[in-house]
């Protein structure tokens, strides 16, 4: 990797970012037209097909040996992530919030070597929230971020660290997400874990009590939380590489963990499609343990599966 300029690419990242923020603000969602892939809860409109071909342009004319993987053109069962360095993109992640004019939503930008997450953009132009990460270089978030550097409104660049020691499951705020799989084993284990990780812990009730579940409704803006130490973990199945690519090397390079959602696994391939995110903790303490508490929630016998 010695011969990739990575802050060039950060650098590249983040202009095609704010390029993508604006045709994102600039489309109607009332105005424009959706379909759906999988059901009518994972949907596609023109506007993700519309970015993704101006970042697809804009990246192979700027890196045409590197490999592109992108949500809009991705080929089921055909398309592969290699060893390879590949650009792996999502350009609206969080269709749903953008569609129904719900600010959460954002463009991520991944560029990965040898499956390993290496830059990370994601940005929310509803909120012109900036988070960035370089493999080795630490990660950061910005507010305002759009704005000429000569703005007094301009955020400051906050490197994003470890928090403090992480708890038990009872004094965690967990992200999660229902996913668009509304039927089969998968949803009746997210359910049932769901459940447990809310339920009180008194009364022979056996639950985790945690402080509360949050969903933002992208699994970028996800594991950006986590990375800020906004929430302590994320928990998600069914998502794809082009979903978690650049929020994990954000995560990563904040002090975060990655491991699988299903028990047993440390190690969880990108496009595994099944994770477990943990935000930094002052000397690593208590991320192993809440790994370990939430694979145990799961149980050993549980595990989602998602075709590839």
């Amino acid at each position: 990797m010695a011969d990739i300029n990575l802050q060039e690419i950060h650098d590249t990242l983040v202009s095609i970012a704010f390029e993508a923020g604006r045709m994102i603000m600039a489309a109607n969602p009332s105005d424009i037209s959706m379909g759906s892939k999988m059901n009518s809860a994972d949907i596609v409109t023109e506007t993700d097909q519309a970015v993704e071909k101006m970042v697809s342009s804009r990246l192979t004319s700027s890196y045409p040996t590197y490999a592109f993987v992108g949500e809009e053109t991705n080929i089921p069962g055909v398309t592969k992530i290699t060893s390879a360095p590949t650009f792996i993109i999502d350009p609206i992640d969080g269709t749903t919030n953008f569609v129904h004019g719900f600010p959460n939503a954002c463009i991520s930008l991944g560029f990965v070597v040898d499956r390993i997450p290496s830059v990370g953009v994601v940005y929310n132009p509803f909120q012109d929230l900036l988070f960035t990460g370089i493999r080795g270089s630490g990660s950061y978030m910005q507010r305002n971020a759009s704005l000429p550097d000569s703005s007094e409104y301009k955020g400051k660049k906050i490197r994003l660290s470890p928090k403090g020691k992480l708890g038990n499951l009872s004094t965690a705020l967990v992200a999660t997400e229902w996913g668009s799989e509304r039927k089969g084993d998968n949803f009746e284990i997210r359910a049932r874990v769901f459940r447990q990780l809310c339920a009180t812990n008194e009364d022979g009730e056996g639950g985790s009590m945690v402080h509360s579940l949050r969903s933002l409704g992208s699994a970028a803006l996800n594991l950006c939380a986590c990375a800020a130490g906004q929430v302590d973990i994320y928990w998600e199945g069914g998502c794809y590489a082009w979903d978690v690519a650049a929020g994990w090397c954000i995560l990563t390079e904040a002090g975060g963990i990655m491991a699988s959602g299903n028990p047993g696994d440390w190690e969880p391939a990108l496009d595994g499609r099944v994770y477990l995110a943990v935000r930094g903790a002052e000397g690593r303490e208590g991320q192993k343990e809440i790994v370990e508490e939430l694979w145990k929630v799961i149980g050993d016998g549980n595990r989602m599966s998602y075709a590839p």
